[in-house]
């Protein structure tokens, strides 16, 4: 076992290895779902998930995750089985809880992997299962013919799958030679040349390549980009099988297959060699071809370039690194346009240098937004998995619909809204949905049906989420509220919104029983937490009998906004554009103060509370006179307020930083979102409004 805490094993290899991995079980998970839906598994599928967990086997018994390649190997043998002797009488929904238990397994080892710790989990209990469903296949589907046995070589079947215990043999029926090329960016293709090697020493035992020093010499990644990786081997396989064997490897942007009809090409390489070929594999002199094989390896390259297209992994950590640079250069360039040694000097030249620099520093600002911009897709069929859980647990019938899922947001928000959305799904069906026969009774369909959608809002994105169950009762939610001390203020002062936005406060449920999953309620206050510390917003309506809509509004991005600066006393605040109606000076009969002595303004004919920043923040040297100031009306989530400040200072592009730890732990300053630099080096502090509008 490769122990992952000490290092050592190769950095590059196990990050390949965890990336790679990853993305393998996502693809299996969604094709496993997908076969469900389709009452069961395609040829299409079944080969899918052979080939998954085929390269699975294989990458993590390089990286000595044995028990991951067990699993692996025992999964593979099942669908082997499927794809060969196509059986007609399978229990779908057992297999497919069998493969899915499988991944989960993985998915623990990877977390693990991921944490540098040992991969150690215990599966020899699922392994034994598998074994146990597979022997009754065998049984309850008798061949006509004897049943292929994966664990051996058959000189006429599909023999590119192959196992650890191969027939020693010398003597080889064809032999070939393989030019590969890989996929443009997808780096370190010396590991991946190494990777199709292991692998073929399950087939026979002389190969021969070049570059032959592919992990020891990092040259040799620049001469596979430019010339391909060469594997000469003899087999017993044919064309076509060896073709399917190559065509496995990962991230393949183009593969030459040759057949030799002579050896004359392998005669150079000795038998002596052959046997060694493992740890010192031989040099192959370099083939001198006509300038038509160059020709062709153009053409070829021509298309494969116009029928690909290019993408690089990029570490998230490098983004926010970039992203960083970039705000540290929009602040930069705010310094150099807004110097004070400029005020008062004629510089037409230097104004029209500065127009072109805030254009490229926008564009650019706007490029590195956009690379870490990541769709929605990915968590949003993640919830799949859920209900198809669910659903089984709970004995219910409910249909998942995705909407929007091309739907674009910032990488980091990504990982803040992927928990509350699993709870959400996870309340919708546990509390929301009836039961089927509650269903048919109220004269609904059996299956329930939760929507969950994604679409743009200017500078937001709104995610939907649906469901067409009994909905909330305003009057049980009320009596909860009443029972658990949670009102605060006349019930019957309260909106229909207000009173379903209760259950979003902590500790309020409307369950009355405990069980494994929390009802709709329990823990939503937690929701709200999370999607807040992103500056989104969380909102909730019902119909009773009809179903439940939860709505959250989150921002694209957190690194860069729009920002209003504003002057109380000798301190600056920022607001964010995007929240603010307008802006005016009051009048004297605007003013009111209610019965509890708070202050209103009356715009339109509407009353709006007034918030003295000043008072707030206790800031001296500030403006008193509200007819001497001016009024800012903000607003969120359907709520304004009026913020009085000094004066307006202007707009500008800012940077967002977080606060410093011990405002953030020990002083707890409610309405403050980050800081930020100006242009002349002074700190603005950024106004929550979602904070100074719920105080």
């Amino acid at each position: 076992m490769v122990k992952v805490s000490g290092r050592n094993t190769n950095e590059p290899m196990l990050d390949m290895f965890i990336f790679e991995t990853s993305q393998l079980i996502e693809q299996l998970e969604q094709s496993i779902l997908s076969s469900e839906k389709s009452s069961c598994y395609t040829p299409t599928a079944i080969n899918e998930i052979f080939r998954i967990m085929h390269t699975i086997k294989g990458s993590s018994a390089m990286m000595i995750f044995n028990n991951i390649s067990t699993l692996a190997h025992h999964i593979e043998d099942l669908f082997y089985f499927l794809r060969e002797e196509k059986p007609n009488n399978i229990d779908c929904s057992t297999l497919s809880d069998l493969v899915l238990e499988g991944v989960d397994f993985i998915k623990i080892e990877m977390e693990k992997i991921k944490n540098g710790d040992e991969a150690d989990g215990e599966v020899s209990q699922l392994i034994e299962r598998i074994k146990g469903y597979l022997s009754i296949l065998k049984r309850t589907n008798i061949s006509t013919g004897p049943v292929k046995d994966p664990e051996k070589v058959d000189t006429k079947g599909q023999r590119y799958y192959i196992s650890q215990d191969k027939a020693k043999t010398s003597i080889y029926a064809n032999a070939f030679k393989a030019v590969i090329y890989f996929e443009e960016g997808c780096e370190m293709e010396n590991i991946r040349a190494y990777t199709i090697i292991h692998n073929l020493k399950d087939i026979t035992e002389q190969i021969f390549y070049m570059p032959e020093d592919i992990i020891d010499n990092d040259d040799s990644v620049e001469i596979i980009r430019r010339e391909g990786f060469k594997v000469y081997i003899k087999t017993d396989y044919s064309y076509e099988e060896m073709h399917k064997f190559f065509m496995q490897a990962i991230f393949l942007k183009d593969l030459e297959l040759i057949q030799l009809e002579n050896v004359d090409e392998l005669k150079q390489f000795s038998t002596v060699k052959e046997a060694v070929v493992q740890k010192n594999p031989i040099k192959v002199p370099s083939l001198h071809e006509p300038d038509k094989r160059k020709k062709e390896a153009s053409d070829k390259e021509i298309n494969s370039t116009s029928m690909h297209q290019s993408i690089i992994s990029v570490s998230v950590p490098k983004l926010d690194k970039l992203m960083d640079l970039v705000g540290e250069m929009v602040i930069a360039e705010a310094m150099v346009i807004q110097n004070p040694d400029l005020k008062g000097l004629e510089l037409d030249n230097f104004q029209k240098a500065a127009r072109q620099l805030n254009k490229i520093t926008s564009d650019i600002q706007d490029m590195v937004m956009s690379i870490r911009m990541v769709p929605l897709s990915t968590t949003f069929h993640k919830m799949h998995r859920i209900v198809r859980d669910m659903c089984k647990k709970l004995d219910k019938e409910v249909q998942l619909e995705i909407i929007g899922e091309e739907t674009e947001v910032d990488k980091n928000i990504i990982e803040h809204i992927s928990d509350p959305l699993m709870h959400l799904v996870r309340n919708a069906i546990d509390h929301g949905i009836e039961s089927t026969e509650d269903r048919e009774m109220r004269g609904k369909s059996p299956s329930g049906r939760i929507t969950l959608e994604a679409k743009n809002a200017g500078s937001d994105v709104l995610i939907i989420l649906k469901d067409d169950g009994k909905g909330l009762s305003r009057e049980k939610i009320l009596m909860k509220a009443r029972e658990q001390g949670l009102l605060y203020r006349s019930e019957d002062d309260m909106s229909d919104k207000e009173v379903l936005n209760l259950i979003l406060i902590p500790g309020f449920s409307t369950k009355d029983g405990i069980s494994e999953f929390s009802g709709r309620g329990v823990g939503m206050d937690v929701v709200t937490r999370n999607i807040e510390a992103v500056g989104g917003s969380v909102s909730v309506d019902s119909i009773l009998n009809n179903g439940t809509t939860i709505t959250l509004k989150i921002p694209l991005t957190l690194a860069i906004i729009d920002g209003m600066n504003i002057r109380v006393g000798n301190s600056c605040y920022t607001l964010p554009t995007i929240s603010i109606k307008e802006s005016f000076r009051p009048k004297e009969g605007d003013i009111i103060t209610d019965p509890d002595g708070n202050e209103m303004i009356m715009v339109r004919g509407q009353c709006y509370s007034i918030l003295r920043l000043h008072e707030v923040y206790k800031i001296k040297n500030s403006s008193t006179s509200i007819f001497n100031g001016i009024i800012i009306m903000v607003e969120h989530d359907d709520k304004t307020l009026c913020i009085f400040a000094d004066e307006l200072l202007g707009q500008q592009q800012v940077v967002v930083k977080a606060l410093p730890k011990y405002i953030q732990n020990f002083k707890k300053i409610k309405g403050l979102a980050g800081c930020t630099l100006l242009g002349d080096g002074s700190i603005s502090l950024i106004l929550d409004i979602t904070g100074l509008i719920n105080n």
